[in-house]
């Protein structure tokens, strides 16, 4: 953030404010942790704040502080639009373009409020008065923190800001092993280990609370990995019949997709995950090196995201997809074998 817009955010908040903070659809631990924590600021610095997330988030991020008052607006519908309409300021974390919102990006639109937003995705639209974006961060949690330094309160951090910012930089940085990982990443976490963030907790409740449906789930998904070495790729399927057979809950496939970027030289991993509810297929993609998933999603399959970790979707059947998917890779044969 830049001298204007931090006076500008003081200017905002120097008076009591009625505050919406607003993660994207499908909120990840990033955005969950960024939300919770920057509502546990705020309200400490004598704001009312309320985070409410567009629909549900997966079960390993419902122990973290403050989860249990996030407003699911598919839900709790109601409620969600009171807090919306009494808003005076709206944060948007961990996303930069209102459409990633969903059902939430009309109302979105249509509100007059002061918008901030936060936020470490490629290509920010500008809907907000004051934009801090910025690509090379770990994480929206890291930024968080930036954040509140700007405002020269990192005093404030309490140890459950604490926890749900270190939760967001772990989940988003693959426990610290992404590119993205700066030596700024981890003083910021050891200071928030400092302020009250148990690590070995954290790891526990994110990574070892699987369920046997989950990981017999992760057994199918691997089963049909499917290996293209000339093209160092590896992708995974599941459709929406061993969805249902082993009892898929949300969150459940988080981090499937890594297990490709696991083999030896395989440097770029795809998986694709039916959803007959939606019409879609949905995907994931990552990458090691400079391969660039966010312009292959970007131009291929209606994603974005970062360079090394990015999303799409599909609206073709699964064997039609999958057919798009490997007539694409190979004009990409280059850029795979440098």
């Amino acid at each position: 953030m830049n001298l204007e817009d931090i006076t500008t955010v003081k200017s905002i908040l120097s008076q009591p404010q009625n505050i919406a903070i607003i993660p994207h659809k499908n909120p990840d631990g990033d955005a969950i942790g960024s939300c919770l924590a920057l509502s546990f600021f705020l309200k400490g610095q004598g704001h009312k704040a309320s985070v409410v997330a567009p629909n549900d988030f997966p079960k390993f991020l419902k122990w973290m502080p403050g989860s249990s008052s996030i407003l699911n607006y598919e839900r709790e519908n109601s409620q969600a639009k009171k807090v919306l309409e009494e808003a005076t300021v709206v944060f948007t974390l961990d996303f930069n373009d209102l459409s990633r919102t969903g059902q939430l990006e009309t109302p979105l639109k249509e509100k007059e409020a002061d918008f901030i937003m936060i936020d470490h995705h490629q290509q920010p639209h500008d809907y907000a008065r004051v934009t801090y974006s910025d690509v090379s961060m770990s994480s929206t949690c890291e930024m968080v923190y930036n954040f509140i330094e700007f405002l020269g309160a990192l005093d404030s951090i309490t140890p459950e800001i604490a926890t749900n910012l270190y939760t967001g930089i772990m989940t988003d940085t693959g426990s610290f092993k992404y590119r993205s990982t700066s030596s700024r990443t981890h003083r910021v976490v050891a200071d928030l280990m400092d302020k009250g963030a148990s690590n070995v907790e954290i790891h526990q409740q994110v990574f070892d609370t699987n369920s046997p449906s989950r990981l017999h789930l992760l057994g199918a998904a691997l089963r049909n990995m499917v290996i293209l070495p000339e093209l160092k790729t590896a992708y995974i399927t599941l459709s929406q019949e061993e969805l249902d057979h082993y009892d898929f809950k949300k969150g459940d496939t988080e981090g499937f997709v890594n297990y490709g970027l696991t083999l030896e030289d395989i440097n770029f991993a795809a998986i694709f995950i039916e959803n007959k509810e939606e019409g879609i297929i949905k995907i994931s993609f990552r990458s090691i090196g400079d391969f660039s998933v966010n312009q292959f999603a970007r131009a291929h399959f209606h994603g974005g995201g970062h360079d090394n970790a990015a999303g799409g979707r599909s609206e073709l059947s699964m064997e039609e997809t999958i057919d798009k998917f490997n007539l694409t890779l190979k004009t990409y044969q280059k850029e795979l074998n440098p």
